[in-house]
């Protein structure tokens, strides 16, 4: 599982129903025993513990990995990294890591790899539990209109959620500083200033400025306040907001910048919906990922 814009839009569908069977307390276990490691080169919360939490769920054993005592700190390159766990008994790997495709160099070790994140490429993993969360509310995917808001030039979510949307029929609107929009994103996809997009979507996709993404580019600063005001979900335009459309943020929340915190848990929002959905989201792509490789579940 590298990037849900390969998978066919059937293959899509198949993994929704996978998570929605497990979000009615559907109970699956290994048949056999399966090792796992989660290998996460940059921080993470919400991805890494609910990675863990769905592999305990499917009786998976999940082997400690901690990447500041890891060899990786004596210059052991990833692709030996992955080998040694192979070698030693480890089936699948959940990945994060700030290398875009850092997955091409394992094509020839015979192992599972699911991307937790490969720097501003691609997100998986959250793809699936936005589209769980989106599928919950509207049913369809047809004809809806998503709009993405914010950091998009250095977001893996955005990349992974406007191009799937697209693949199964929304129409993908974008919004935030038109300096973090390249012509790509812009080709692809609608720019509307955040007041004109608020009125038009089901759905407002909230993102977080990838900070630690802007260290060497100094005009994409901008004050928690002015963000706010310039580009961030206030009161005023939540309240400009469609009847019946919903709010999404990947999280971590910067509550006060890209959303007002009294919105964060406001009757719009589905931000702890998706946390939630996180968990089904990876028990199907976990088990679908091992029953490619001749393990079975019952």
């Amino acid at each position: 599982m590298l990037r849900t814009a390969d998978l066919s839009v059937e293959k899509i569908h198949k993994l929704l129903e996978e998570a929605t069977e497990f979000s009615k307390d559907k109970v699956l276990k290994a048949t056999s025993e399966i090792y796992v490691a989660n290998l996460f080169f940059e921080d993470s919360t919400r991805t890494k513990t609910s990675f863990d939490v769905a592999e305990r769920k499917l009786g998976l054993n999940v082997v400690p990995f901690d990447v500041s005592a890891s060899s990786v700190n004596k210059g052991e390159s990833l692709y030996d990294t992955v080998k040694t766990l192979k070698s030693i008994g480890i089936d699948l790997c959940v990945i994060r890591h700030k290398k875009e495709k850092f997955y091409d160099e394992f094509k020839n070790i015979d192992i599972s790899i699911i991307n937790g994140g490969d720097g501003t490429g691609n997100h998986p993993s959250q793809n699936l539990l936005d589209l769980m969360t989106i599928q919950q509310e509207f049913g369809d995917f047809k004809g809806l209109k998503v709009g993405i808001v914010g950091d998009v030039k250095h977001s893996r979510v955005a990349n992974s959620n406007a191009e799937v949307l697209r693949k199964l029929g929304a129409k993908v609107y974008f919004s935030g500083p038109e300096e973090w929009f390249d012509e790509g994103t812009i080709i692809n996809g609608t720019y509307l200033s955040i007041d004109d997009l608020v009125k038009e979507v089901d759905v407002v996709m909230l993102l977080r400025i990838q900070h630690e993404r802007h260290d060497n580019d100094k005009k994409m600063k901008f004050s928690a306040d002015k963000y706010h005001r310039k580009f961030g979900l206030t009161k005023e335009r939540e309240k400009a907001m469609k009847e019946g459309a919903i709010i999404m943020h990947p999280a971590p929340i910067n509550r006060g910048v890209e959303i007002d915190a009294d919105l964060v848990e406001c009757s719009r929002s589905r931000i702890f919906k998706q946390m939630e959905n996180g968990v089904f989201a990876r028990m199907a792509i976990l088990k679908t990922a091992l029953e490619a490789k001749g393990f079975e579940f019952k």
